[in-house]
């Protein structure tokens, strides 16, 4: 079994290639600014593009890259590019996708895949006749292999799109996506100065501060690239810590697939205890110091 990967997120992309490689082969297609790294994690091939990365780039040479040979799979990374992507060259190429997948195993032939559904209130597992995938961050923990890939280089390709000008959003040195323990707060916090006063419980744990929707849009409390949920990030930590958060659907899609979730909410009837493995009611500037005090010693 042979799959062809891309993403434009190097994170992603060796993630990908991992998973994958249980599989089969990969082959992978890859800007020239990513193909170093993804050369580490072991696909037997590399069909490299020097142009922009865009949507239309993208397509136009992962459609000539299928047409040139023979895959049984198709991965793509789950970014706003790699779901732009999956769905033009399934459209071009009459083949079937399943998007946002968090898991994935071949079974008689067939992709059994699960994906979260409803906002992330069911996890659906599946098994189709699907070829192309849009994969979720953290599938599986990237391993490099030690194998060399044979390269080849891409002729531009002949698009109507052209880049006139990128301008780099910025960004905070933390990455959220990456991190093994995550500290998210919500409305409960009540005002900007409380994050001041969790912030020594993520520095305790070794780990990040987050928030949800209205901490990070609605209010400001925090930067948008912290928000977790449905519209923001879709994190996958060891340990994820709710303070204040209700644990409203659009939220919990952000943050299901954490290994262990520890909330802390004053509504005993918040749903975000449903989706906790340990739940504490009481209120979190009372919480907050007794769990930094027990971690102290």
């Amino acid at each position: 079994m042979i799959t062809l990967a891309y993403s434009d997120s190097p994170d992603i992309g060796s993630q990908i290639i991992t998973k994958f490689r249980e599989f089969g082969d990969v082959a992978v297609l890859s800007s020239s600014g990513n193909k170093d790294v993804f050369a580490r994690y072991g696909p037997v091939s590399m069909h490299i593009f020097s142009e922009e990365e865009n949507s239309e780039v993208v397509s136009a040479h992962m459609i000539s890259v299928i047409n040139n040979g023979r895959f049984d799979l198709i991965a793509i990374g789950s970014t706003v590019i790699g779901r732009e992507v999956a769905g033009i060259i399934s459209a071009a190429t009459k083949m079937n996708a399943m998007a946002e997948i968090s898991e994935i195993k071949i079974e008689n032939g067939k992709a059994v895949t699960k994906r979260f559904y409803y906002g992330g209130k069911t996890l659906l597992e599946e098994e189709s006749d699907a070829k192309i995938f849009t994969v979720s961050p953290g599938i599986t923990e990237p391993r490099e292999a030690t194998s060399e890939p044979s390269v080849h280089e891409l002729d531009p390709s002949t698009g109507k799109i052209k880049l006139l000008e990128k301008i780099e959003k910025k960004s905070s040195e933390e990455n959220i996506e990456k991190a093994s323990v995550i500290v998210s707060v919500g409305r409960g916090l009540g005002n900007k100065d409380g994050i001041q006063k969790v912030e020594p419980l993520a520095k305790m744990l070794n780990g990040v501060i987050a928030g949800s929707r209205p901490v990070c849009l609605d209010y400001q409390w925090l930067s948008e690239e912290k928000q977790v949920g449905l519209s923001g990030k879709k994190v996958r930590p060891k340990l994820y810590v709710a303070l204040g958060i209700s644990g409203q659907i659009q939220h919990i899609a952000g943050m299901r697939g954490s290994r262990v979730v520890v909330a802390v909410n004053k509504d005993k009837s918040a749903p975000i205890f449903e989706e906790s493995d340990y739940g504490i009611v009481g209120d979190l500037y009372q919480v907050v110091p007794k769990l930094i005090e027990a971690l102290k010693n």
